[in-house]
């Protein structure tokens, strides 16, 4: 039998500005352990702190532009585009640009504080 999600919960974000994430699916809103799907949205100039996540992270890109920054260097994701960083790779996300961004993020299995391993 199929799950309607009616709303999403919203979480509170890391990083210097607030940000606004509303999981879909996932440990919160759906008790879902496999797989997350979560919309967010970030002002600009917001930055959080690096993470070495234990999980797969899909992103795509739906207004303005996410930077994503790994050992290896930068990268600017536009609106329209997508990204994937692999579980146990460094990451840090951000909004340096003036429109800030609005993106939805999967990750496999699902997000958890446990697993982020943010830096502390």
């Amino acid at each position: 039998m199929p799950t309607h999600i009616t709303a999403p919960s919203i979480i509170e974000a890391a990083g210097n500005k607030p940000k606004i994430i509303a999981e879909y699916i996932g440990r919160v809103n759906s008790k879902t352990e496999s797989v997350s799907i979560a919309r967010m949205r970030s002002p600009s100039g917001w930055i959080e702190p690096g993470q070495t996540p234990g999980f797969d992270e899909y992103t795509v890109v739906l207004k303005g532009s996410l930077r994503v920054t790994t050992r290896q260097g930068s990268t600017d994701v536009q609106a329209g585009e997508a990204i994937i960083v692999q579980k146990g790779e460094w990451v840090q996300y951000s909004t340096p640009g003036a429109e800030g961004a609005e993106y939805v993020a999967v990750c496999l299995p699902a997000f958890s504080m446990e697993t982020v391993h943010r830096d502390t």
